[in-house]
């Protein structure tokens, strides 16, 4: 019966058309990226963390290649804009015990053909802090911590970047 049913659903989806957003993007885009992202001088590690978001995006969001800049079909330019975390949640003694990350980036993608176009996206990510037995927490964030949080609220800014680019695709 779960089968059947399946079977159904698949059906119905591919026969009114139905095409993933990352189809869209992919069009705009092409299937061969080269990414260049601006380093920071004054946080590199965040740089790299966030090229690594936006190749695990590309490659795993838009089913795109990575390439080189000669061979690619199209470029993006990333540069952070900000990165921030704020508490969220406190628990009864007034320790915090979660916090949100937002990350700001500013994306631009040029076509081979010659079209780009910039856009900035914002993405969040919220994540909470161990607390011990007696209700202590540490509210000193943990570089894995930080590190995490950065790296999915990046993919959430690129999940952004990616609507965007579907919606434009689709006019």
């Amino acid at each position: 019966m779960k089968y059947l049913w399946s079977l159904f659903i698949i059906v119905f989806i591919t026969a009114c058309g139905y095409k993933p957003a990352a189809h869209y993007t992919r069009e705009a885009l092409g299937e061969r990226i080269h990414v260049d992202v601006t380093i920071s001088r004054k946080d590199p590690k965040n740089s790299v963390l966030i090229k690594d978001a936006v190749n695990e995006s590309i490659i795993t969001r838009l089913g795109g290649k990575l390439s080189s800049k000669e061979t690619s079909t199209s470029e993006l330019f990333v540069k952070i804009g900000s990165i921030s975390f704020s508490p969220i949640l406190y628990n009864k003694n007034g320790y915090v015990t979660a916090y949100k990350t937002k990350v700001s980036l500013s994306i631009k993608y040029v076509t081979k053909d010659g079209k780009s176009e910039s856009f900035s996206t914002i993405g969040e990510y919220d994540f909470s802090i161990a607390e011990d037995d007696e209700g202590k927490t540490n509210s000193v964030i943990s570089d894995s911590n930080r590190f995490e949080a950065i790296k999915l609220a990046s993919l959430d800014a690129l999940n952004e970047f990616v609507s965007r680019i579907a919606i434009k695709g689709m006019k």
